[in-house]
């Protein structure tokens, strides 16, 4: 699973800065740079959600654990206080993502950069949709594998 970091005690990192300008003034945040909660889901489950929300709406940045077992939505600050999405996890990360971030969780990677997102952050009530339909698309599947139809008797 995604390690957010959240509650170990760990100091947060920031995103790679842009280069300092020739006059020696400080750069200035680029607009997009951001805190955010990332919402952890099973892989299979999220990737299907990512191919829901591209086709319909538009999707964040999202990040895969090395592994390849989970994936990361990034979503807006706060959305950790009210999430309760059974099979998912959503914490803070206390980190600032924007374009050519580092990863805000250690030994993750992109899997939807913030240079290739549609938006800064998933909304959160599209994801939970999505993440909803993307489980029933599975069990259906599964179910089709599993359960074939009994012939009648």
């Amino acid at each position: 699973m995604l390690d957010t970091g959240y509650g170990t005690g760990s100091r947060p990192t920031t995103a790679r800065r842009r280069p300092e300008p020739a006059d020696g003034a400080e750069p200035a945040e680029a607009p997009c740079d951001l805190p955010c909660d990332l919402v952890t889901v099973p892989a299979r489950q999220g990737l299907e959600a990512v191919d829901i929300l591209r086709l319909r709406h538009s999707v964040g940045p999202v990040l895969h654990d090395a592994a390849g077992d989970t994936l990361g939505f990034l979503v807006p600050p706060g959305t950790a206080d009210d999430w309760d999405l059974p099979g998912s996890v959503c914490a803070p990360t206390h980190r600032r993502v924007g374009p050519l971030a580092d990863p805000p969780v250690a030994g993750a990677g992109w899997l939807v950069p913030p240079e290739s997102a549609h938006t800064r952050v998933t909304e959160p009530a599209r994801l939970r949709a999505a993440l909803g339909e993307a489980a029933r698309t599975i069990a259906a599947a599964e179910g089709r594998v599993r359960g074939r139809p009994r012939s009648p008797a």
